[in-house]
């Protein structure tokens, strides 16, 4: 209520034309312009019918007109011209809402009300806004061109032209930019104003002397409603102050005081009904408008409805139909034929301007079609590009050529279908599809490209991986002078083999040289990569690797047999070899050598930490006291010289156990080997015994005895196993030997019984056989007792190794 009372809506002339005074004096009182002189504004509006002018002065200013309900059709709203003041913009401002042009309910011919309208807008108002959608820009009707064009041959004869706003408000933008769309509003009004006939007082006057062109842009109301309000109430803020300097209507000239503009506004009203170049056109015009647009009418809807059109429509809708453009163009043209006969005699500009009519919406209807059409062919030949190429590469053909020739084979049939599509009623360009098909081709290729370059990268760099990855791990672990000068000499062979052959690969891609080199240099990098990335992971476990190096070369002989610590070994000798060769490795660990680049690492670590007595006569200072190797640079650095002495002492506590366990077996190997008894023992009994030497002497009996004693006491002593038995001590021996005595005795004495049992006739016979099985049994023996005596000399070892923890 509070926004009708400020508005004061007033219907100033209706819709015949009627003009109404009475209301507007009313108006004026209830606004009290009759107070403001010459400060004050009038706003008009035009354009076409149902083009959202009310709805964009409601919001622009504030007011109250009526505006159209969307959800009950689309129809006349505003009826002649509506007159309402601008809330909340100073100065005061009146706002006209002018009934819509190209009005259904008027009909084409009853143009007259339209023209006047806008007239009387011109004539009066201070700013105009010209409200058109975004699409009629560059049409002839919808863009209002003839009704301009009259309006302002009129007003140069009939009124004093004042200086007028024209505000272009284009509505429902789309993406085309303003700055593209202002332009072509300019040069059409420019026309228009070029080809009005002037008087001769202003036939050299510009454009510029009597309007101002501006041009806006506003969103979707429907689709965009709050972007919509902002633009507008962005757009409400120019219309404050108006008439000030520099303002929209800063330079308006003959200003009617505002006491006289009621006066003003009938006079203006009065001349323009009596002007007679604003009448209906000919009777002979309007019947010929009125038919031709009902045979084209016809026409059109015996088009939608033909059945050869709906055919081809709904095969296109699936899949691309073979000479689409001849059988659409042939439809086309037996429709607009149709038209041509029956309209033939009527009036010929209405007959050729509603044929043109008919044509751009047949063209308009089929339009999707067409372009559904090209999007076929685009995708289609975009399928059978990507099996061609893929089948050409897979021939052996290089990727350049092949490309090559599969895009100048699509283009051209791409070319061809599109000439085949073609509607000959149309000049639609396929230009912008060819564009995007081109470009789909180019993506294409470049994937296709980029996957065979990675593929071919990868295949290298796997080739790469397996030369050289075992290898240099084999290297490595085998550590010694020759390593790096052997790594260098593989990794430079394998990978000059690698680029040549990636290079002859890469000449099937036609590729620049920088782009080349490039790709051959990061296969270099990755190679060099690969044996660094291998050294640096067999540096960190390095310490590893020394203990399995120590632990082989001490415990294997030069003949990688294990060694039997029987105390004639030298393990101070083995155990310096073992050092020396752990400490190469270390050396070998402690950078990478890649570049023929010399260093003294190994010699400073030998100094140091294995004959340290020859290091300290030439430095008094720790050359392992640093984090880096003077000759070394930080990035090939794996092991710094406080690394490496850290590493050595650990290595040092842990091998430790291993030494002393050697040494601990070969003492206990000693003891339990001297079977002799001392010297002094051996001296005594040569002395003592001469006598009974003498008396074995001379009675050879005794040696007989003897050698019998012998071989039986050695028997006993095989069967019984006495050094294996005193090996875990003297009492366990003894105690194992009081078991075994009798039932060994026994066993021999039962045997002896049985030879001599066996008949004379079958003992040569058997000779053999038993000699052969008696030496089967004593090699049975000997290897069983040999198998007991070696693990109980490995448990003898292990006692002797914990006695001293103990």
């Amino acid at each position: 209520m509070e926004k009708e009372a400020e508005c004061c809506s007033t219907h100033l002339i209706d819709g015949d034309g009627t003009f109404n005074a009475v209301g507007l004096d009313n108006f004026i009182k209830q606004v009290k312009l009759g107070e403001c002189g010459l400060s004050y504004a009038v706003v008009a509006i035009m354009g076409p019918q149902s083009s959202g002018k009310s709805t964009l002065l409601n919001h622009l200013f504030h007011t109250n007109f009526k505006e159209m309900d969307a959800y009950r059709g689309r129809s006349q709203t505003t009826k002649g011209i509506w007159m309402a003041r601008c809330a909340g913009i100073e100065p005061c401002t009146i706002v006209m809402d002018l009934e819509g042009t190209d009005g259904r309910e008027r009909g084409e011919d009853d143009t007259a009300f339209e023209k006047q309208s806008a007239l009387f807008a011109l004539a009066v108002s201070d700013i105009v806004l010209i409200n058109m959608w975004c699409h009629d820009i560059g049409r002839e009707q919808a863009a209002n061109k003839p009704l301009l064009k009259t309006v302002f041959q009129v007003m140069l004869r009939l009124f004093s032209p004042r200086k007028t706003t024209l505000m272009f408000v284009i509505r429902d933008k789309t993406r085309t930019p303003l700055e593209n769309l202002e332009p072509v509003l300019r040069e059409d009004i420019q026309k228009i104003w070029d080809s009005v006939p002037k008087p001769e007082a202003h036939k050299h006057t510009p454009l510029s002397e009597f309007f101002n062109v501006q041009v806006v842009a506003l969103s979707s109301y429907e689709e965009r409603e709050e972007q919509f309000k902002e633009q507008v109430a962005s757009l409400r803020q120019k219309f404050f102050q108006s008439i000030a300097p520099g303002g929209l209507a800063g330079d308006r000239r003959g200003v009617v005081p505002a006491s006289g503009f009621s006066f003003s506004a009938q006079q203006i009203w009065k001349v323009i009904k009596e002007n007679k170049d604003l009448d209906l056109p000919a009777h002979k015009v309007m019947v010929a408008t009125v038919r031709c647009e009902e045979i084209a009418n016809e026409k059109y809807s015996s088009f939608v409805s033909n059945e050869d059109w709906l055919e081809l429509e709904e095969a296109v809708q699936s899949h691309l139909v073979p000479g689409f453009g001849r059988k659409l163009s042939s439809l086309l043209a037996n429709c607009l034929s149709r038209y041509d006969e029956e309209a033939t005699y009527f009036e010929d500009n209405v007959r050729s301007a509603k044929s043109k009519q008919l044509e751009e919406k047949l063209l308009q209807l089929v339009q999707p079609a067409y372009q559904l059409m090209l999007e076929h062919i685009r995708s289609e030949t975009l399928n059978n590009f990507k099996t061609a190429l893929t089948d050409a590469l897979n021939g052996g053909q290089g990727f350049a050529v092949a490309a090559r020739d599969c895009i100048t084979k699509f283009m051209r049939l791409f070319d061809e279908q599109c000439q085949d599509a073609l509607i000959k009623q149309a000049n639609w360009d396929s230009a912008k599809v060819r564009v995007k098909f081109s470009n789909d081709l180019d993506s294409h290729i470049a994937d296709v490209r980029a996957a065979k370059l990675s593929e071919l990268t990868s295949l290298y760099e796997s080739k790469l991986k397996e030369a050289l990855h075992g290898p240099v791990e084999a290297l490595l672990e085998g550590a010694n002078d020759d390593t790096w000068p052997a790594i260098r000499k593989l990794f430079f062979r394998e990978t000059e083999t690698a680029v040549s052959d990636f290079s002859f690969a890469l000449s099937g891609f036609e590729m620049d040289k920088e782009e080349k080199e490039d790709m051959i240099s990061k296969l270099k990098n990755f190679a060099r990569g690969l044996v660094e990335g291998k050294t640096r992971e067999e540096a960190a476990k390095v310490l590893y690797h020394m203990k399995e190096r120590f632990t082989s070369i001490f415990n294997h002989d030069n003949d990688s047999m294990p060694r039997v610590w029987t105390g004639k070994e030298d393990i101070r000798a083995i155990t310096k070899t073992a050092l020396s060769s752990s400490l190469k490795l270390l050396a070998v660990l402690a950078a990478i050598r890649l570049d023929e680049e010399t260093d003294t690492i190994g010699e400073t670590l030998v100094l140091t930490l294995v004959d340290p007595k020859k290091g300290t006569s030439n430095s008094t200072t720790d050359p392992l006291a640093s984090s880096t190797w003077g000759e070394v640079p930080a990035t090939k650095t794996l092991i710094t010289p406080v690394q490496c002495k850290a590493l050595w002492n650990q290595f040092q506590r842990e091998t430790e156990y291993t030494i002393t366990q050697a040494i601990a077996s070969q003492e206990a190997n000693k003891r339990n080997n001297n079977w002799l008894p001392p010297p002094w023992a051996i001296a005594a009994m040569v002395i003592l015994g001469f006598n009974e030497f003498m008396t074995l002497l001379r009675n050879p009996l005794w040696l007989l005895f003897i050698f019998v004693s012998y071989l039986l006491f050695k028997a006993l002593w095989v069967q019984l196993d006495i050094s294996g038995e005193f090996r875990n001590g003297a009492l366990p021996g003894i105690l194992s030997l009081s078991t075994k005595f009798l039932p060994t005795v026994t066993n021999l004495l039962r045997k002896l019984a049985e030879e001599g049992q066996t008949p004379v006739n079958t003992e040569a016979s058997r000779n053999n056989s038993n000699f052969s099985q008696s030496s089967k049994i004593i090699q049975g023996n000997h290897s069983g007792l040999s198998s007991s005596a070696s693990s109980e000399v490995t448990m003898e070892n292990d006692m002797e190794y914990t006695s001293p923890q103990k």
